[in-house]
């Protein structure tokens, strides 16, 4: 078992790298913490976001407006919201690319951090590998010198060991919880998506009804338009 002397003394030859090495391990538990909780508070306002719009043929703007008021800046409210926003007289395929849009922006939010997770994963066995050049110089010192001990040199090596186990174990800690959260966000993504189309079949029944009723009103104004033109000679030959 390394005591924790041993850790200091093998931080404090090894030029600061293991200092940086812990620092590291900081960030990425930090970051993975972060992440995992966020992430999962993401799933479930997806999740609850679901099941709202599956208990609904078409959309009720007067309750998502409501739901709203509760829940407005996860990633998923922020796609309805501009759902409910959107302006019925652009085409449907116009009301498609605005949600993909909206999908697209909350992309940041869902995947931020893992880019620091990613860098540790690649940095932390190179910083393991300097660790241990810079033990085996502090070893060949040692074996430099006709006095020194078998003991000094032994120890050097196992110095220069530890940093390249370091490098490793933050790099596999790293790793796992990096493809954990990567998992996480596919699975983030895949339900705004799922929100995404969603909202496009139960938009569809608004958009035929303003259709209907631009219709109507078109009619109605080329009616009056026709009636006004038609000179008082010729409605009164017709009646």
């Amino acid at each position: 078992m390394i005591s924790l002397q041993t850790l200091t003394d093998a931080a404090q030859k090894s030029g600061g790298i293991l200092y940086i090495m812990a620092l590291l391990l900081l960030v990425a538990l930090a970051v993975a913490i972060e992440r995992f909780w966020a992430l999962g508070r993401m799933q479930a306002q997806c999740q609850r976001w679901v099941r709202e719009l599956k208990g609904h043929g078409h959309v009720d703007t007067s309750l998502l407006h409501e739901r709203l008021q509760g829940d407005s800046r996860s990633p998923a409210a922020q796609v309805v919201a501009v759902a409910l926003s959107h302006d019925l007289g652009d085409p449907l395929d116009h009301f498609s690319d605005r949600l993909e849009e909206a999908v697209m922006d909350q992309a940041p939010q869902v995947d931020r951090g893992l880019w620091m997770l990613d860098t540790i994963v690649t940095l932390a066995p190179l910083l393991g590998l300097l660790g241990t050049i810079v033990g085996m110089f502090n070893t060949f010192q040692a074996l430099s010198h006709p006095a020194s001990s078998t003991q000094a040199v032994t120890g050097g090596v196992g110095e220069a060991l530890l940093a390249t186990a370091a490098g490793l174990f933050i790099a596999v800690l790293g790793l796992v919880a990096f493809n954990a959260l990567h998992q996480r966000v596919r699975l983030v993504m895949h339900q705004l998506e799922r929100i995404k189309l969603m909202l496009s079949n139960r938009m569809y029944p608004h958009y035929r009804g303003s259709q209907q009723a631009a219709r109507e009103a078109r009619d109605a104004a080329a009616r009056r338009a026709g009636a006004a033109a038609t000179p008082p000679v010729a409605s009164q030959l017709l009646q």
